[in-house]
């Protein structure tokens, strides 16, 4: 049995950014009013023909690869988390092969929204222990720009979400003081329509039903979200999985040097650091800059705190998350 570590990291943002005032311009808000919910002050979007969920993936995954010290043809397995693939069948772990010219090796696509780099790096974790892979690259992409809502019809939702990209290379690591101590994952399935998008789905209305319509007020195909029940199940859900990752390794709170939560609001960050009794220097947040980047916001916050020197050989990160779905789970990693 083996552990596995985080041999290298990198984050990739479209350099098209889009401010609060930005957005006041063509939707009914401002400033005020998305900081005091959200914390947000601006976000990137992609430039249409600049940037795919796909590109930007391979951009950070290039980045995590160097960084590693490992050539592309060490890669034995991807996995690639995102709600936002480039198409609807395949998935962008194939792509990201072929862009990165990697050998051709396995390529897993996880759909777990706000959780899914949580559950992807599980995934492969999981492979790494065993033994059967030893360099595994976990990427978590998003492209919300192209599918929300820009009108005022939509601002609850639209204005909280961001692109970008972000991806680390997990390697064998033999000393099982070090690396991901352990994961928890999570779901309530019974919730799972008050975070979401139905549209096009097989199992309601296709793009077919969709044309057929051509109902200017349908919203089936922009997400929705119950934002008041979403935060209310978030902040209990965080806390108990994080508790969770702790235990499971016999841990108390005072041994938590960097807690990277999924950047989904940052009142909810600021609500989990008040229950922890944790200072700045412990919580990581950079939702202020980015936006909620679904998938890629943790990978893309962990690269940005270890860039900063927020992180160190021996310390103990906590990374946690919480979204659609309803999925949640948290990691326990030895630096």
């Amino acid at each position: 049995m083996y552990h596995s570590k985080i041999a290298g990291l990198g984050f990739y943002v479209p350099s098209n950014v889009v401010t609060n005032d930005d957005l006041s311009k063509i939707i009914d808000t401002n400033d005020e009013w998305i900081q005091e919910r959200t914390g947000i002050q601006e976000r990137r979007h992609i430039i249409r023909g600049e940037d795919t969920t796909t590109s930007m993936g391979v951009k950070a995954a290039e980045i995590a690869i160097e960084r590693s010290g490992l050539a592309k043809e060490d890669i034995d397995f991807v996995v690639f988390a995102t709600l936002s693939p480039d198409y609807y069948f395949p998935g962008p772990g194939v792509l990201v092969q072929r862009d990165l010219g990697l050998r051709t090796v396995g390529a897993l696509d996880v759909r777990n929204q706000c959780s899914g780099f949580i559950y992807a790096l599980s995934v492969a974790d999981q492979y790494i222990k065993t033994g059967m892979y030893k360099n595994v690259l976990v990427i978590g992409s998003e492209v919300h720009s192209t599918g929300l809502d820009m009108t005022s019809r939509g601002r609850s939702v639209s204005v909280i979400f961001g692109d970008g990209a972000g991806a680390a290379v997990l390697s064998r690591e033999e000393d099982l003081t070090k690396g991901i101590l352990s994961t928890h994952l999570h779901s309530e399935g019974q919730h799972a329509e008050e975070l979401a998008l139905t549209a096009p789905g097989m199992g309601a209305r296709w793009v077919t039903d969709i044309i057929a319509d051509n109902d200017p007020n349908d919203e089936s195909y922009y997400p929705h979200m119950n934002g008041q029940f979403v935060f209310k199940n978030a902040v209990v859900r965080f806390a108990e999985v994080i508790n969770e990752g702790l235990e499971a390794n016999n841990l108390s709170v005072s041994n938590i040097d960097m807690l990277i939560p999924h950047q989904a609001n940052l009142r909810i960050s600021q609500f989990i650091q008040k229950k922890f009794g944790l200072n700045d220097d412990q919580v990581y947040n950079n939702i202020q800059k980015y936006g909620n980047t679904t998938a890629a916001s943790i990978p893309i916050a962990l690269t940005e705190a270890w860039e900063n020197g927020k992180i160190k050989s021996g310390d103990t990160v906590v990374l946690a998350a919480f979204g659609s779905g309803f999925t949640w789970g948290s990691a326990i990693i030895r630096w």
